[in-house]
């Protein structure tokens, strides 16, 4: 058996690169072909991407109260489910050119939820959905203090339009075992501190 990842980027040829929509966000159009498992290499194709940039997100857990703080926003993309298009989600951010993960966590914990974080732990970096785009998230799960959290927030100039919730880390996790929370980066970080709570709780305090 040959072992996953023998083929890199140079296994790809790009026959040409497009951009074919630029909004507020921007589509590409690529004709490529590729290595295949069995030898050789395949037709051209095309694919359209949407071409982001990456993001940090940030889960904010106070050890002290076991309590986190997720943001509601009004996400055009959950209409037309059977479900709130308002969702639960984590501080977040795009990364800017020249800015760290680490500077936008701290940076968008300000502007979303009024939130300064003592620490940072990383927890992973995922492709949201690599078959359609380029964007990377890295997540982090962030050190405050609950007290006192909660309110609106968000920048006009943004037309963002954030409620801050505290909830016991328990709310959550019952919140993602019903469906309510179905975003990925909230999955996957609350599943993670659910793994990682005494640790992080005996490593903060």
């Amino acid at each position: 058996m040959t072992a996953p990842f023998q083929f890199t980027s140079d296994d790809v040829r790009i026959e040409s690169q497009e951009t074919v929509f630029e909004g507020f966000f921007r589509m590409g159009r690529l004709r490529l072909s590729h290595a295949r498992f069995a030898g050789g290499y395949t037709e051209t194709i095309q694919r359209e991407l949407f071409l982001r940039g990456d993001a940090t997100c940030v889960l904010p857990y106070d050890p002290a109260r076991d309590e986190v703080v997720l943001l509601e926003q009004f996400r055009p993309g959950a209409l037309w489910r059977d479900q709130s298009p308002w969702l639960l989600e984590l501080v977040a951010g795009m990364d800017e050119p020249g800015e760290s993960a680490e500077e936008v966590a701290h940076r968008e914990g300000e502007e979303e939820a009024g939130l300064r974080f003592a620490r940072l732990e990383p927890i992973c970096r995922y492709l949201v959905s690599p078959g359609g785009t380029t964007e990377m998230v890295r997540l982090f799960c962030g050190c405050i203090s609950s007290e006192g959290a909660g309110g609106l927030y968000g920048l006009e100039a943004e037309n963002e339009d954030i409620r801050a919730h505290v909830l016991s880390l328990a709310e959550a996790l019952a919140m993602l075992d019903d469906g309510r929370i179905n975003n990925a980066a909230a999955i996957i970080a609350l599943q993670w501190l659910s793994i990682h709570r005494e640790r992080l709780r005996e490593a903060w305090q």
